[in-house]
């Protein structure tokens, strides 16, 4: 009897010991988009960076944004570490493609900086050459 009661005691001391593992939030996340080509000029520059998920609040326009320079930031739920952007350069439409965020980590409570370029002047495709993550994100 005094071994069940012994187990019984142990066994409860190690599950209110237990803690739940605490996760950082997925969001929201301060986003802004760095032209890095030195002559093109990107035009209504929209991102989404939910990519396939929900798109609530992950939509943003971000403008013009002038070679060498970056976007002001713009809040969303969530981002990854690929988004779909879509600028317009000399008239045409250049996109990054959709993107499958399903399997990707988010970046969480941060503000970050994608840095595009034009990677096939003859498909209209952008590519995202990095993602710098700038500083924590202080909420209030």
């Amino acid at each position: 009897m005094k071994k069940y009661l012994l187990v019984l005691m142990v066994f409860l001391y190690l599950l209110t010991a237990c803690k739940k593992t605490e996760f950082e939030p997925e969001g929201p996340t301060d986003v802004r988009v760095r032209n890095m080509q030195t002559e093109e000029i990107f035009t209504n520059v929209v991102i989404n960076t939910a990519g396939v998920r929900d798109t609530t609040g992950n939509i943003k326009k971000l403008g013009t944004i002038n070679p060498g320079n970056v976007s002001d930031y713009q809040r969303v739920n969530i981002a990854f570490s690929k988004a779909e952007i879509i600028a317009e350069i000399d008239g045409e439409l250049f996109t990054t493609g959709t993107v499958n965020s399903t399997y990707m980590d988010y970046k969480g409570r941060m503000r970050i900086t994608y840095e595009v370029y034009i990677s096939n002047m003859t498909n209209r495709t952008l590519m995202i050459h990095n993602v710098i993550p700038e500083e924590a994100l202080v909420l209030k």
